[in-house]
């Protein structure tokens, strides 16, 4: 699983440090447009993987949905692609040019992937919300962030003890019309005890003076050492760029 924070000195830099370095390396990742320049970012990418701490076996069961959706474009692009034929099934050609776009967007859809997961997926929820808040996004939106984060716990605490009471009754699940009907009614119930849940909450936070408005309450301080990340992600990502454009 991946560690919340990570480890390592990546878990060691500013949230808000993290969350821009991801940003713009998926941007500038997305404008390469050559094999060469995305190999390379795809390299820089499972190194940030490897320097937060995420564990192989970990990372590719997060990349499986991925590569299914990269599959369908390995497959359709070489013979949607107009170029040079270079291979035939029956009425299809498939083109170099498609091989190479698909190819092309294989290795940059995984690079970005890969930033993403060790930038900003080792970051905790609270700490993420924060970031966002101090990074300037709308303070409503940041709150709903973190409220919505806060709810899906719950509710998947509740979906646990619903369906531990389940099996202390001898449930079995079977194709049949109980199945069915007892799934139809965990449903429900989880539904309604996850409203009767957030009414609590809100009245909790109402007693403790709740006014409608985000405070910021993490201790985070941007450092000199960020500062030295900073300016070594844009050289990095200053270099990507330079290669790209002398491949061309």
């Amino acid at each position: 699983m991946l560690s919340p924070g990570g480890s390592g000195w990546i878990s060691e830099r500013d949230p808000r440090l993290r969350i821009l370095c991801a940003l713009a390396f998926a941007l500038t990742t997305v404008g390469l447009t050559t094999p060469s320049a995305a190999i390379t970012a795809l390299l820089l990418a499972a190194s940030l993987t490897r320097a937060a701490g995420i564990r192989p076996g970990s990372l590719g069961r997060r990349l499986l949905a991925l590569e299914g959706f990269i599959l369908v474009l390995l497959v359709t692009l070489p013979f949607t692609t107009p170029g040079a034929a270079i291979l035939h099934v029956g009425p299809l050609t498939a083109s170099a040019e498609g091989i190479q776009l698909a190819a092309l967007i294989l290795l940059k859809s995984n690079a970005v992937v890969l930033s993403l997961l060790a930038l900003v997926g080792t970051l905790e929820a609270v700490a993420l919300g924060h970031a966002l808040a101090r990074l300037g996004v709308p303070e409503k939106l940041a709150h709903l962030f973190l409220m919505t984060v806060r709810q899906i716990h719950l509710m998947q605490a509740e979906l646990g003890r619903l369906r531990q009471a389940m099996r202390a009754r001898a449930f079995m699940p079977r194709s049949d019309w109980h199945t069915w009907r007892s799934y139809g009614w965990l449903v429900g119930m989880l539904l309604v005890r996850s409203l009767e849940r957030a009414q609590r909450i809100l009245a909790a936070m109402r007693c403790r003076g709740f006014d409608g408005r985000l405070y910021l309450l993490d201790s985070t301080r941007w450092e000199t050492r960020d500062t030295i990340a900073a300016f070594g992600c844009a050289v990095l990502l200053s270099g990507l760029i330079l290669l790209d454009r002398m491949s061309r």
